[in-house]
């Protein structure tokens, strides 16, 4: 049998032709009008995908840089900030902030699990002037609660800006920033915007811009201030990454196309679709004998539990040499626990279909499972799909 690498990882995640195509055609210099015209349309088509009337800004570098940029811009040295954190990526806004000098509180969850709004006000101080959160923890699997804390922070009459990495979030969930209250929302080029890694935008709210003329963290390439003074003429403080950004606007266009052209309608098909396939991945691999690992499941990636004794690194190892199909193990203290199918960006349900009987056949022959049959998956996930695209 011959073999078709498919990646089902949550980033890096499947790359759009088109996009590709735009990148191998992105032979245009920065500072001239062809790419002013670009780089001035991807951002008022990122404010659509955002869902936002905010600014939206450009990084050159992957979605931590967007969140370092978040607490350089937005705190000083000693300012208190709470970080809602359970997993490895909440771990990571601990690790930022500490960096910069911020006074660190921390609503920590048990990994698989989310944290309570009760314990979120809790925590909050009057002196706090940031809160950091994920929309999704991609380590776990896990969704979080963004609009209970957004609205929290509002009836508490709150100062603290709220600041979302939203890099899986975005894409696969339906987020109202503005609506909500969010101040910062973050992406990255690698999720559900299906082009490679190298890109992270943020959405920053009027709050937040003031708050960055009293902050004196220092920062310098990812001085936000800077980008939107430049943005504001159709460039990057610095040399962009001129091909990424041509492969975003092919990605933002094909989102659109998907709703004749309506990016706004396109985002919302874009999170229906993972919705349904992450709710189809999760029917099957219950009815294949395995269990959820989180509570409260996002649909950016489905963490699963394998049969007791049985090392995740099975499962992803025999996909791959059997199938070529990359999925993901756990992270950290999660290696060997569990195993992450993804569903972010330019996955469908052939590609849903095809990973879970592939899935058929790796239980089949290495895991150990009571009343497994080949078609158990399948059958459970073709149901689901049935059921949400019949209204």
């Amino acid at each position: 049998m011959i073999r078709k690498t498919r990646l089902f990882t949550p980033g890096p995640t499947p790359l759009l032709p088109a996009a590709q195509f735009a990148m191998a055609a992105a032979d245009v210099h920065h500072r001239t009008p062809e790419f002013r015209a670009l780089y001035t349309r991807v951002l008022a088509q990122l404010k659509e995908f955002v869902g936002t009337k905010n600014d939206v800004i450009i990084l050159s570098s992957s979605g931590t840089g967007a969140m370092e940029a978040s607490v350089s811009n937005l705190t000083s040295p000693g300012d208190r900030v709470l970080v809602l954190t359970a997993g490895k990526f909440g771990e990571r806004w601990t690790a930022l902030a500490k960096a910069f000098g911020c006074e660190v509180d921390v609503v920590s969850a048990p990994y698989g699990k989310t944290f309570s709004l009760d314990e979120v006000a809790a925590a909050l101080k009057l002196e706090t002037r940031a809160v950091f959160m994920q929309a999704n923890e991609t380590s776990t699997g896990v969704r979080h609660d963004v609009q209970g804390v957004a609205k929290l922070l509002k009836d508490r009459g709150s100062e603290a800006l709220l600041i979302v990495d939203g890099i899986t979030g975005l894409g696969t969930s339906h987020l109202d920033m503005d609506g909500w209250g969010v101040d910062v929302l973050i992406g990255g080029s690698q999720k559900a915007v299906m082009i490679p890694p190298g890109l992270s935008y943020l959405a920053v709210s009027d709050r937040a811009w003031d708050r960055m003329e009293a902050t004196y963290n220092p920062r310098y390439y990812f001085d936000l201030r800077k980008e939107r003074k430049n943005a504001k003429n159709g460039e990057s403080a610095y040399t962009p990454a001129v091909a990424l950004i041509a492969a975003l606007g092919a990605a933002l266009d094909y989102i659109a196309a998907q709703a004749d052209g309506n990016l706004v309608e396109g985002r919302k098909k874009l999170v229906d679709n993972a919705e349904t396939i992450a709710a189809m991945t999760r029917a099957a691999v219950e009815a294949l004998g395995m269990k959820i690992f989180c509570e409260s499941p996002g649909a950016a990636a489905t963490a699963v539990l394998p049969p007791a004794g049985v090392d995740s690194g099975v499962v992803v190892k025999e996909l791959k040499s059997r199938f070529a199909a990359i999925i993901t193990n756990g992270q950290g203290e999660m290696k060997g626990q569990i195993f992450r199918i993804a569903h972010l960006g330019f996955f469908d349900y052939l590609d849903t279909i095809a990973l879970i009987g592939a899935l058929e056949q790796v239980v089949a022959k290495s895991l150990p499972t009571p009343g497994f049959a080949f078609g158990n998956g399948l059958i459970a996930a073709q149901k689901v799909y049935a059921e949400r695209t019949s209204k």
